[in-house]
């Protein structure tokens, strides 16, 4: 028997045990083989490991989406996405340049297209921001598991809007986050005792700091100069 003899139900059984290339390459054989490729239903799970599979177009944005993972684990571009941006040289700035809105961008199309989301994973992504997750908690009001790895402009503001816009959420998850704290962990606890919270390392991290701005010492020799 041939694969298109098949009903859509057993090819969509079939697909669901290939890898996001193997279904796109599969797909382009034939008119009802890509069809099957496009169903929502085939796509209810998706997992990213790099940023740029994002861009693959290997893989279907639908309602039906209720588990998603994003975890980048590139330990030399991580390094240089982890620096504080007042910190990074003008050839810091130009690698993160090529990346640096790519899983914002993407979690916005979630917001659009997949309401029903159940959960979601984000690693090694450090240049997502709160605002970025607020919206999909807002948007996705189904969600009931979130977890934020090595995240690292991920703040307190997170925990304040999962007590605002996460009425859904079983689970939290912020772990490796310099900027999490403990205040942060403590107000969240006590707003929604029934929510799972956990924060392996985050909150004994060191969190960023801006500078200070220090005084040009010309101008600390005027001002001495000015008073004696």
């Amino acid at each position: 028997m041939d694969l298109i003899q098949l009903n859509r139900e057993c090819l969509l059984h079939l697909f669901s045990f290939l890898d996001k290339d193997s279904r796109r390459s599969l797909s382009r054989t034939c008119a009802l083989l890509r069809d099957v490729f496009l169903d929502p239903r085939l796509w209810k799970v998706l997992h990213f490991s790099s940023l740029s599979q994002l861009r693959s177009g290997n893989f279907v944005l639908g309602p039906s989406l209720r588990h998603l993972s994003i975890c980048w684990h590139s330990s030399r571009v991580l390094q240089v996405c982890n620096i504080e941006d007042w910190l990074k040289s003008a050839f810091q700035r130009d690698i993160c340049s090529k990346h640096d809105t790519l899983v914002s961008d993407f979690l916005a199309r979630v917001c659009h297209m997949c309401p029903h989301l159940l959960s979601l994973k984000l690693s090694g992504c450090g240049h997502i921001t709160d605002q970025d997750v607020i919206i999909l908690l807002q948007r996705c009001r189904k969600l009931r598991r979130l977890h934020l790895e090595n995240c690292v402009r991920i703040t307190d503001r997170i925990l304040d809007g999962a007590v605002a816009h996460g009425a859904g959420l079983e689970e939290v998850k912020v772990d490796f986050c310099r900027n999490i704290t403990q205040e942060g962990l403590k107000v969240t606890r006590e707003k929604r005792p029934e929510l799972r919270l956990s924060a392996e390392r985050s909150a004994g991290m060191i969190p960023d700091s801006k500078p200070e701005e220090k005084v040009p010492l010309r101008r600390t020799l005027q001002k001495l100069l000015e008073i004696s």
